[in-house]
């Protein structure tokens, strides 16, 4: 059992005295923490900060848990099984944040505090994990000046890459000017000791000038009509010396070391507040924010202008709402109590969208990354790490291979392996927030033309994409044109599609020529599946018309198998067992005796020969927008014996979604060629063109297509 560090249990008790009432999930924490040695930074000033956010009993409990977690595992290893989901969840979500904490320790600010900041809220997930963070941070900064320097050093680096930035973005000022001055106090102390200093010496004429300026604002306030709380507000260390940095000021010239805040009952004061303002004083052209018109991106809202105010100095006036106050005060943290109603306030869910989405802007070296983002419209991301540590931002889907490109491009195009946490991996493998790749590449730069197949499922992101295509426009025309046509020719006869007039397929993709049609599909800019869905309907019956029947009036009457039937009425539809025809495909009908209407693909043999014999009995049909049947069709795989193929093949046909119905397989002794058949039971024709592009680009296969009509 982990012995007890002085007062450690009697601080909790303290709080715990003065608290008006504690709630069952809160004493429960309490008690378990009661023994152990648990600081008063990291129990009751935290505490106390949560409730200042007004985070709920479970996110306080949570904090306390999550020192158990850390100071005596095997205790927290029995009880968290008793614990509600709820507690579990936030309590993993700090564990997951030691993983960055380790992370920068080991690398610092210098490979990326930024990406640091995206993999923290990408893998914890919930927001109230960060209110927990941001409050014991600050409780620890608090205490850091019995640190040693080296730790204390450590601490503040950290509150400054992470903490600090965090809490701005979530608006959070109450925790945001305290954090960033004690960071600053310990990471440049002599730049601290010397603005505090000049703070210190102005501060009583500063007083005098803030109670003589709020006196003349509040009766011309009062004079307008408008009821309003003033008070002057202390601009803090940090956001002095950075102003000074930025705008390579000395002190003396800053105008917004006297500022007062004016708080008022709505929007139209807000305007009506800053009308008086100017009139009573001349402002500072250029010195003007409306952010309440703009808010900033964490929600920041506020009237800012700088004005020449008393006795000719300067003087900022900030103006807003009491409920502008408090959300910028608190920022998320202030719609915590809407949830915790359960009142479902839309607002508190943007919050948390936004959290997610980080939609802090960036600047991003490489000017494709907003074309990507708008055509892969704002998913979700992942963050992955370099071998070396640095944080890699990809859309959600990404493989690493999309990875590699990232990394470089030369990378990319030399890559042929790659490992994730250590373990080797597929090409197409999508890795997952934290996930540590390395990359293996070749020497010399080779890409696949496979890669830009989206059957094959190599690449996901658009840039990457672009990065193969552009690699080969660089190899010669006539080489594209060849491999453009080897791709078209596999496919027509992989899917055993009909002969159609190719001279109208090149307009179809806003093409000229078949050779541009060719170098397209060479190149990844047309997909094989789209020319067979134009080669398909350019082969599908013209439909009877109406006028062209001799007979009575023709309808078109949609049966169970989503088939739509000219001609004839009501009649029960079977699929020809000889073609199995899938949607998609060209299909006529052949009126049988007793069995209905026998639903071919149009270029079957047997339905030609049958139409030979009786072509009055052939009749016209289309398939309809939607079916959930399943349909039968037959494939052959042709390749080289290995063990494990036949297990591969059939797990690929099933991870697909189709069905195996009939399989059988013929290995030849001399050769070492296997063949394999499979009965499928399949949605459609995309769902098999998918499959068939998959299987032939596993290992040993050769060919693999559907078996031909007739």
């Amino acid at each position: 059992m982990v012995q007890a560090a002085p007062n450690a249990s009697s601080d909790l008790a303290e709080w715990r005295s003065r608290a008006s009432s504690v709630p069952s999930v809160l004493a429960e924490a309490l008690e378990a923490c009661a023994p152990l040695p648990v600081s008063r930074a990291e129990g009751v000033e935290v505490l106390d900060l949560l409730a200042m956010l007004g985070c709920d009993a479970q996110t306080q409990a949570a904090a306390l848990w999550f020192e158990v977690a850390r100071l005596d595992p095997a205790s927290w290893a029995q009880r968290e099984r008793t614990l509600p989901a709820e507690l579990q969840r936030l309590v993993a979500g700090q564990v997951a944040a030691e993983r960055v904490w380790a992370l920068h320790a080991q690398h610092g600010a210098d490979h990326g505090a930024e990406g640091l900041r995206r993999l923290l809220l990408a893998i914890i997930r919930d927001l109230r994990v960060v209110f927990i963070l941001l409050a014991r941070q600050l409780a620890r900064m608090r205490a850091a000046s019995t640190l040693p320097e080296s730790e204390r050093q450590l601490l503040a680096r950290l509150t400054q890459d992470i903490h600090a930035p965090l809490a701005n973005r979530l608006g959070i000022w109450q925790l945001k000017w305290e954090l960033e001055d004690l960071g600053f106090r310990y990471l440049h102390p002599d730049t601290y000791k010397r603005i505090a200093r000049l703070l210190d010496e102005r501060r009583s004429d500063r007083e005098e000038f803030i109670r003589e300026s709020l006196d003349v604002l509040h009766r011309s306030l009062e004079a307008a009509g408008i009821r309003a709380e003033l008070a002057g507000r202390p601009k803090h260390i940090y956001s002095i010396w950075k102003k000074m940095q930025r705008k390579a000021l000395e002190f003396s010239d800053l105008y917004d070391i006297r500022a007062i805040r004016v708080l008022v009952d709505s929007v139209a004061d807000c305007y009506g507040a800053l009308g008086v303002v100017h009139t009573l004083w001349p402002h500072l052209p250029g010195e003007f924010d409306d952010y309440i018109a703009r808010p900033k991106g964490n929600d920041y809202r506020s009237l800012h202008t700088a004005v020449i105010g008393p006795r000719g100095k300067t003087l900022e006036v900030q103006i807003r709402t009491h409920e502008m106050h408090r959300i910028n005060e608190l920022g998320v943290a202030a719609h915590w109590r809407y949830k915790e109603g359960g009142s479902g306030d839309s607002e508190f869910e943007a919050k948390i969208a936004w959290m997610r989405r980080l939609l802090e802007p960036r600047a991003d070296s490489d000017g494709d990354l907003a074309a990507e983002l708008q055509t892969e419209l704002l998913e979700d991301r992942v963050y992955v790490l370099t071998p070396k540590g640095e944080v890699v931002d990809l859309p959600s889907g990404a493989t690493v291979l999309d990875f590699a490109y990232h990394v470089h491009t030369e990378v990319g195009h030399r890559c042929r392996g790659a490992k994730v946490n250590g373990r080797i991996v597929p090409l197409t493998f999508q890795p997952h927030s934290g996930d540590r790749v390395e990359v293996l590449t070749a020497k010399v730069a080779e890409p696949s033309r496979d890669w830009l197949s989206s059957h094959h499922g190599y690449l996901h992101t658009s840039r990457a994409k672009e990065k193969v295509r552009t690699w080969f426009r660089k190899i010669a025309h006539d080489a594209n044109l060849a491999a453009g046509r080897s791709i078209f020719e596999r496919e027509i006869k992989r899917l055993a599609l009909p002969t159609a007039d190719l001279a109208k397929l090149p307009a179809h993709f806003h093409l000229k020529t078949h050779d541009e049609l060719l170098v397209a599909l060479a190149l990844g800019e047309v997909a094989p599946g789209q020319i067979a869905r134009v080669l398909q309907e350019a082969s599908a019956p013209t439909p009877v018309t109406q006028s062209a029947a001799p007979t009575a009036p023709r309808q078109a009457l949609r049966d169970h198998s989503a088939l739509s039937i000219e001609g004839v009425g009501n009649l029960l539809t079977t699929l020809a067992r000889c073609c199995q025809p899938l949607p998609g495909d060209a299909v006529r009908g052949f009126v049988t005796r007793g069995r209905g209407v026998s639903v071919h693909r149009a270029d079957c043999i047997s339905l030609a020969r049958l139409a030979r014999r009786d072509p009055d009995r052939v009749i016209d049909m289309a398939w309809g927008k939607a079916s959930a049947q399943a349909y039968e069709v037959e494939i052959e795989l042709h390749g080289y014996d290995r063990k494990g193929l036949q297990k591969d093949v059939t797990s690929m046909i099933s991870n697909a979604g189709t069905h195996i119905i009939a399989s059988s397989s013929r290995v030849f002794a001399q050769t070492g060629e296997v063949e394999m058949r499979f009965t499928l039971r399949v949605r459609d024709f995309e769902q098999l063109s998918g499959l068939l592009g998959r299987l032939v680009a596993m290992p040993n296969v050769v060919d693999a297509r559907r078996v031909s009509a007739g």
